[in-house]
Parts: structure tokens; C-alpha cells; sequence
């Protein structure tokens, strides 16, 4: 049995609830089929496990290091990503044009899922590339396309985002790096950038031949000052390396890594405080300042790099998935191979009795059921949001239809990134717990997961800042169009687990209408409040509720797909597997789900507590 994923739950997710195959109906994907994707998800597997998995303990234990010149990753990482781009993988979502594979957004999410529970610290450097790629073939100009993208695409190039500094953080609008117009070049409008930039992920290696940075930076206004706020923000493509018109590499651009942060966990991705125009270091005697190319308006680069920046947090939240998955998994194996104490009743005080396994003690099953609930919850839920990519794509030419997607995928996003950091993070540290006293040791895994999976919860955005855009703008745009459409589905999904006319569905399903319903007054008596500051005081707790809801309807829908299998007289394996997903939706409606409702208590009274606390006080 893999300890990365579950090769049986993928399947069940991908083609008995999700129907990947039938993806091959949008004529972008005709050319595939079950046996090509399947294809692809054997070669992720056979990669991430035999050269992602094997080096992450030591990734973690020799973590890069920098001398004032280079930076040193041990080389198992660069033999990693060399198989992984020889495979195709880079580009396995890209047009063909591009020498991608034209593999659905669903197939390749859930390809790329083995290489974040194999080995999350290399798997960034491909992470990060593929996003940054993305966001230029939407807004970049083809010019910028042929420079950067089709590199990157071969594993030629590697990317980054750029976006906070020292003295900003999460605060984008505060940013101070300048980008000074110099002058047009085939490749766009040509600024010089002076600034930093702080928590770079994959900001600075010799993995690749060129690192392309998308930097935010501010363009001065005629009076040479900066614009106060976000709508000062420009997007640029700063290369490590300039390019030449012939696709060869020129001098080093003026970007300088002036230091590496040693974080907790994701110790194998170097995390970089980067100086953009610091004096020339590379061309003494020079123009200071990094050279740095346009993307799209100047002004908008905050929306453009929301591009990025929303695919970034649904793929956090699948790396979080997959941490809390792999965790999971050593903990089941654990605790089945692991003998240690006596059955609880009559028999069980003889010590001449042999001891049974950690498995057969109630309380290691509540553990491994409650991580069973959260990381098979949270891999379904993105899986599910990535379908939605596809299918919005495919509906590219009814633009009604395309909204409704496109609302929905924006309404869960922030769920999809901060319900698996917070409770995918829960289930390692439950994974930890069934280990007992080694699980505390650095030689079991299961304590480098959640040091890993720690970092998830403030990547792409704290909980705080997904509450504020879930509950400040996500539930209320276009009138709570996005907010209606995700209650239709969740009722339609009850009324389906209602008219099976089993009992145990139609618990669930009572349970979660009845919490869909609240949730839609809570949010009402919210918005009525008259005052944003007390609406949104609490919004980390409408977030953490409203994604125990959803995770609740995934939950059942799964329920549905595993209960009309059993009717068909699946058995054997089979058998047992559709009983573990009835036994973990179960689980999730009565543990998880009636944990929403002191929530909403709290949130319908419009509490003031956390508001009205003085800093004095503390």
C-alpha cells in the first residue's frame, strides 16, 4: 500500500463521483481517454515515489544553504525535478502547441497531488513554474510568451511570484519596490525595479538555467512619488538572467538574494529575501536597477497576479490535503503493524494475554477516523474544484453557463485553501498522536508533516484573510449570486440523499440542509448588522463553519456514490472500502458538522468581544 495516496480513493474520486472520463467529451480532451490518464497518474506515482518520497526526510534535514555567493540543494532535488520535467509534467495541462499533454486540470491536479504528499519541499520549484507560466499565457504578450513561458514549459526556466516585503507582509498595498520606465524593447514596456522582496519561495538555485520573477512593484507618478494603496501596482517579468533575442542567456539582471529564511518546515524550497537594484553587483560600473518587463496595464497588476495567486491557494490547500493524506497513511500503518496494551473489558486485564494491536483500541480508531474524515474530505474538495476549471472552460461559449462556474469556483476557493490548512493540519497532528512517544522523534515522519503542513495556514493569505473575502465580498458579490448557487447544489445533493430512503443518508442529509439554512440566516443577520467592523470581526469563524458545511456536502455526495455501489453488490475489497467512506461520512455528520452550530450562536449574536478588546488590556 502507497503511504503517499490512496491509489483506490483517487479512482473513486476521479471516475465514480467526479466521472473524469467523461471530460473526454469537451473536444479540447477528445484525443484521451481512462487509459491515458490513467497513464499519466502511473507515471506521477512511479516518479514521486521512487525519486520525490526518498529524499524528503534528508531534504528537511540538510536544508539549502548559502555561502554569499551560491546557494547549495542537495542533489537529490535536482534529480527529482530532471525526471519530472523529461516526463512531460511541467506542461501536462498545456496545449499541445506548447508541448503540453492537454490532460484535464482534474488529471493533472490530481497527478500532481503524489509529488506534494511525496516530497512538498521539491515539489514547489514545479509548483510555483507551473503557476507563474500560467498567469503569463493569460496575460503576457506573445513575445513574453516565446521568452519565458515555452522555457518554463521544458523545464528550461523555473519560476517565482514576488509580492511581499519586509515592511509590508500581507499588506500588498504598502509595497514600496519602484519600477521606473525606461523605454520600449520586444518585449514590452522596459522598467528598472528597486526594492525587496520577502519570503520568496524558490527565489534563488542553480536548478535551472533562468529563475523568471513576476514582481509587484509600484510605478511612480510624474511628481516621482508613489501611489498610496493597491491600485498603484504593476506587474513585472524579472528575470534572474536577461534573454537574448536568439533564446540564449545574457548578463545576470540586477537581482541579488541577500539572504535565505529558515522556516519550520518546507525546508528543502529555499525561502529568499531578495534585493532587486542594489548597485550593480553583477555589472559593475552599470545602470542600477533589476530590467523588468510589463504585464498587461500598468496599474493592474494586482489583478493580474490574482491569476496566480488563486491558483496558488486551491493548490496550498491540495498541499495541505496531501501532507495531512500522507500522514494519514503512515498512521494507519502504524497502528495496525504496532502491538501495545490489552482489549478494554472482560479478558483484557489478564497481562499473560498477548497484546493486540493499536488498531483495535477505540480511541486510535476515533483518531484514524477523524483523519480519514478531513483528508479524504479535502482531497475531494479540491479535485472537485478543479473540475470546475474544466468544465468552466469547456463552457467558454455559453456565458451564462460560464458565470455560474466561474462564481462558484471563486465562492470556494478560500475554502479550499484554509479548511484543509487548519484541519488536514489536525489530522497530522492526530497522526502524531496515534504514534505515541515516536511520533514525537524525528525518525518517523509523521512529525516533519506537520512541521510541513504548519506553513499552510499563512501560505496565499491567512485565515483571516480568506475570512475577510469569503464573508466581505465573496457571499455578497453580484447580489449573493455565488452564495446561491453553492446553497442550490447543497440541497439538491440532500434531496438526492433523502430520496434513497436509507436512513443513515437521510440523517445526513437533514443535517446538513438544516445547516445550510442556518448558514444562509447567519449570513443574512451579517450583512444586516448596519456596521462592517462588527459583519466581519468574527469572520474567521464564518469561515471555518461555512467550510465545515461544505466539506459536510462533499461528504454526502461521496455517501451517495458509496451507497448505490454496495447496492450493486460490490465485495471483497471493494466492500470494505465503500463501507470506510459510509463509516467516514458518518463520522463527519455526527462529529464534525454539530460543531457549526455554537458558531453560528456566536456569529448571530454579532459578538463585539474580540472587537471592543483594547490594546491596552492585554
Amino acid at each position: 500500500m502507497s503511504l503517499i495516496l490512496s491509489r483506490r480513493d483517487l479512482n473513486f474520486v476521479l471516475y465514480e463521483w467526479l466521472k473524469a472520463d467523461e471530460l473526454t467529451r469537451i473536444p479540447r480532451y477528445a484525443d484521451h481517454s481512462r487509459e491515458t490518464f490513467d497513464a499519466a497518474l502511473d507515471t506521477c506515482e512511479k516518479i514521486a515515489t521512487d525519486l520525490f518520497a526518498p529524499h524528503n526526510k534528508k531534504n528537511d534535514q540538510q536544508e539549502p544553504e548559502f555561502d554569499g555567493e551560491t546557494v547549495t540543494i542537495i542533489p537529490e532535488v535536482g534529480s527529482a525535478l530532471k525526471a519530472f520535467c523529461e516526463a512531460g509534467l511541467m506542461a501536462a495541462g498545456q496545449d499541445y502547441e506548447l508541448g503540453g499533454m492537454q490532460l484535464p486540470v482534474l488529471v493533472e491536479k490530481a497527478g500532481f497531488a503524489y509529488f506534494k504528499g511525496a516530497n512538498v519541499g521539491t515539489s514547489s520549484y514545479p509548483f510555483l513554474t507551473i503557476g507563474n507560466a500560467n498567469l503569463l499565457l493569460t496575460h503576457g504578450t506573445p513575445a513574453q510568451i516565446d521568452t519565458f513561458v515555452k522555457p518554463e514549459m521544458e523545464g528550461r526556466f523555473f519560476g517565482t511570484m514576488c509580492l511581499s516585503e519586509p515592511q509590508a507582509g500581507s499588506s500588498l498595498s504598502d509595497v514600496t519596490t519602484r519600477a521606473e520606465y525606461e523605454g520600449e524593447s520586444p518585449l514590452g514596456a522596459q522598467y528598472r525595479l528597486r526594492g525587496n522582496k520577502m519570503w520568496i519561495s524558490a527565489g534563488e538555485h542553480e536548478l535551472s538555467d533562468n529563475i523568471v520573477h513576476l514582481v509587484l512593484a509600484k510605478i511612480p507618478g510624474p511628481d516621482g512619488k508613489l501611489v498610496p494603496g493597491v491600485k498603484g501596482i504593476s506587474l513585472f517579468i524579472v528575470p534572474k538572467y536577461l534573454v537574448n533575442a536568439d533564446g540564449s542567456l545574457g548578463e545576470h539582471n540586477d537581482v541579488v538574494l541577500a539572504g535565505l529564511n529558515h522556516k519550520m518546515g518546507y525546508r528543502g524550497t529555499t525561502n529568499c529575501l531578495l534585493n532587486f537594484g542594489e548597485g550593480m553587483k553583477y555589472q559593475p560600473g552599470g545602470k542600477a536597477g533589476a530590467i523588468g518587463y510589463l504585464v498587461g496595464e500598468p496599474g493592474k497588476g494586482l489583478a493580474c497576479m490574482f491569476h496566480m495567486m488563486n491558483e496558488a491557494r486551491i493548490g496550498v490547500g491540495l498541499g495541505a490535503v496531501m501532507l495531512g493524506y500522507t500522514g494519514y497513511l503512515h498512521a494507519v500503518d502504524y497502528a495496525r503493524n504496532r502491538p501495545q496494551g490489552r482489549p478494554v473489558g472482560p479478558g483484557g486485564k489478564d497481562p499473560a494475554s498477548p497484546q493486540v494491536k493499536l488498531v483495535e483500541h477505540a480511541d486510535i480508531r476515533r483518531m484514524l477516523l477523524a483523519q480519514k474524515s478531513y483528508v479524504e474530505g479535502g482531497l475531494a474538495l479540491n479535485l472537485y474544484c478543479a473540475k470546475l476549471v474544466d468544465e468552466e472552460r469547456a463552457a467558454a461559449g455559453d456565458a451564462a453557463a460560464h458565470e455560474r462556474l466561474a462564481l462558484l469556483l471563486d465562492i470556494l476557493t478560500p475554502i479550499a485553501k484554509s479548511w484543509p490548512s487548519q484541519w488536514c493540519l489536525e489530522a497530522n497532528n492526530l497522526a502524531i498522536q496515534v504514534h505515541g512517544g515516536y511520533g514525537y522523534t524525528r525518525e518517523y515522519n509523521v512529525e516533519q508533516f506537520y512541521r510541513d503542513n504548519r506553513l499552510n495556514p499563512i501560505h496565499e493569505g491567512t485565515h483571516g484573510i480568506q475570512g475577510l473575502d469569503l464573508l466581505g465580498r465573496k457571499v455578497v458579490m453580484k447580489d449573493g449570486a455565488a452564495f446561491r448557487l453553492l446553497g442550490e447544489r447543497v440541497q439538491e445533493t440532500c434531496q438526492r440523499a433523502l430520496s434513497t430512503g436509507e436512513a443513515q443518508l437521510a440523517s445526513q442529509a437533514r443535517a446538513l440542509g438544516s445547516a445550510a439554512t442556518r448558514l444562509a440566516e447567519v449570513t443574512k443577520m451579517l450583512w444586516s448588522a448596519g456596521d462592517a467592523n462588527v459583519t466581519l470581526a468574527n469572520a474567521s469563524i464564518y469561515l471555518e463553519a461555512f467550510g465545515h458545511v461544505v466539506v459536510a456536502w462533499i461528504w454526502l455526495e461521496q455517501a451517495l456514490v458509496a451507497h448505490a455501489a454496495l447496492g450493486g453488490g460490490a465485495s471483497g475489497e471493494d466492500e470494505a472500502f465503500y463501507r470506510g467512506k459510509l463509516a467516514a461520512a458518518a463520522y463527519f455528520s455526527r462529529w464534525e458538522l454539530p460543531k457549526v452550530a455554537p458558531q453560528f450562536d456566536l456569529l448571530a449574536s454579532l459578538d463585539r468581544t474580540t472587537l471592543d478588546m483594547q490594546d491596552a488590556w492585554f
